[in-house]
């Protein structure tokens, strides 16, 4: 019985994580690396087990670094089931159909390149014939119900809080005559936040597998972001410039689109057109209204008797390439959420490409931004980047507002590890070893054990002691 830490151990993205018992073999998430070429490298790279030696997956979420190798796993060899929350087999169709896209317009461009330089090609890391094949593997289910993954292996899936469907995930581990309990958070939300329930924690666990993405930082209060939100969309209309809001297509536009309804009164919002240029997000909130049993107390008040989320009467669903190309002549007056969300594809590379240089532009953050990815140069604030081979001069206002993010911060993951009845020992995933390392420290004042994840570490889950490597 034991566990081998695989991906974002000592990073972010690319969350993967092996559990072997007895004869068999589970992956917790199977996610892509995000951040730049490398990452793109390293998504192709062998996995560390054979594909077709996997037992089951259980999948934290949908969001693209949790389940986005889940159509190369199959690709190569992988069949057996997948377990998931209803809502997140719901989400990762769309969401995987898009990665394949997008992998599939990635590489045709870097074959161009390729091509003119007279280098080999190269191939799509999975199709959409992938992604359908693991669609057929998924098998959703409820909150709070115990299912079993294998012969030995019970899990249930809880509220986490961060996206419609995200869970943390309950093991109960059988071998032997010994029993264990694992406790994987996947990604946490923060508390309170609008549309979804508060994160849920177990009661009690042997051992915890908790990420840590902000880990080492607190959030902007919700109410201060929200005024935040309000002085930069009055200065960008006092200024007669656009405001470009970079948002992932599951949580972050739909919260957002939350806001701007419910404020839209009290943000004169009436001036703006509000689009929502992503058919991909368009997607997600349609599911996020299918799913309103899941919503909080607030939001189901707030939506009880309609049909979907508050209508923004200037809210524009662009779906199509040529209703995005028209927002391009709006030089001011304009909202734009776009994916993706780190900057890294989809329509929102254009809006930038056509805002960058116009110093009434206001560029909105709301999650975070990997090192290598755009979002993060425009974060760290970057003179002139480099959009489909031009190089934009940056001179936009660029905001980054915390307090809107999925993630919870320090505080948040410090009160979700606090409700177990007993005091588990935790190794941190999902997160930058900074991040990661000041958790550990605040754990550690509570009185827990907790370390940082390395890849390719091994935990005996019977003893709890560290084995060596496999390689």
């Amino acid at each position: 019985m034991e566990l081998e830490f695989y991906g974002a151990a000592g990073q972010v993205t690319g969350s993967c994580h092996i559990l072997r018992i007895g004869s068999a073999t589970i992956l917790l998430d199977c996610g892509l690396i995000q951040g730049g070429r490398r990452a793109e490298s390293a998504n192709a790279e062998p996995f560390p087990f054979k594909p077709a030696d996997i037992d089951a997956v259980v999948l934290s979420h949908a969001h693209i670094d949790h389940s986005g190798r889940l159509p190369l796993l199959v690709k190569r060899g992988f069949r057996g089931r997948i377990h998931c929350q209803n809502a997140t087999r719901a989400l990762a169709e769309i969401l995987l159909a898009d990665s394949a896209s997008l992998e599939r317009s990635r590489v045709r461009r870097e074959n161009r390149r390729r091509q003119a330089q007279g280098k080999a090609l190269i191939e799509p890391l999975y199709d959409v014939d992938d992604v359908a094949q693991v669609q057929e593997l998924m098998t959703g289910q409820r909150y709070d119900e115990a299912i079993s993954v294998v012969p030995g292996v019970q899990a249930c899936f809880r509220d986490a809080g961060h996206i419609m469907g995200s869970s943390v995930v309950e093991l109960e581990l059988i071998e032997a005559g010994q029993t264990r309990t694992v406790v994987f958070s996947g990604d946490l939300g923060q508390f309170d936040t609008p549309i979804l329930r508060d994160p849920v924690t177990p009661r009690r666990a042997d051992l915890v597998l908790m990420e840590s993405t902000y880990g080492d930082r607190q959030h902007r209060s919700r109410a201060a972001s929200l005024v935040e939100f309000a002085e930069i969309l009055k200065n960008a209309h006092d200024e007669g410039g656009n405001v470009l809001i970079p948002a992932f297509a599951v949580g972050r536009s739909q919260e957002v689109l939350y806001h701007l309804g419910k404020n839209f009164a009290a943000w004169d919002l009436g001036h703006w057109h509000i689009f929502l240029d992503s058919p991909l997000a368009i997607e997600a909130s349609e599911v996020y209204w299918e799913f309103k049993h899941l919503y909080d107390e607030d939001a189901a008040r707030l939506f009880r008797g309609g049909e979907q989320m508050p209508l923004l009467p200037n809210l524009h669903l662009t779906r199509s390439a040529d209703e995005s190309r028209v927002i391009e002549r709006l030089k001011n007056g304009a909202i734009i959420i776009a994916g993706s969300g780190m900057c890294n594809g989809g329509r929102i590379l254009h809006h930038l490409k056509n805002n960058l240089h116009r110093r009434e532009t206001h560029v909105l953050f709301t999650g975070y931004q990997p090192p290598g990815t755009l979002g993060r140069r425009l974060i760290d604030g970057a003179k002139s980047v480099r959009i489909h081979g031009n190089e934009v001069a940056v001179k936009a206002h660029v905001h980054t507002i915390g307090g809107l993010s999925a993630h919870g911060d320090q505080a948040d993951l410090l009160r979700w590890y606090s409700a177990f009845e007993n005091s588990p020992p935790v190794c941190l995933v999902h997160g930058d070893p900074d991040a990661s390392d000041r958790l550990r420290l605040e754990l550690n004042a509570l009185g827990t054990p907790a370390e940082l994840a390395r890849p390719g570490g091994r935990m005996n889950l019977l003893n709890l002691q560290q084995l060596p490597r496999l390689d």
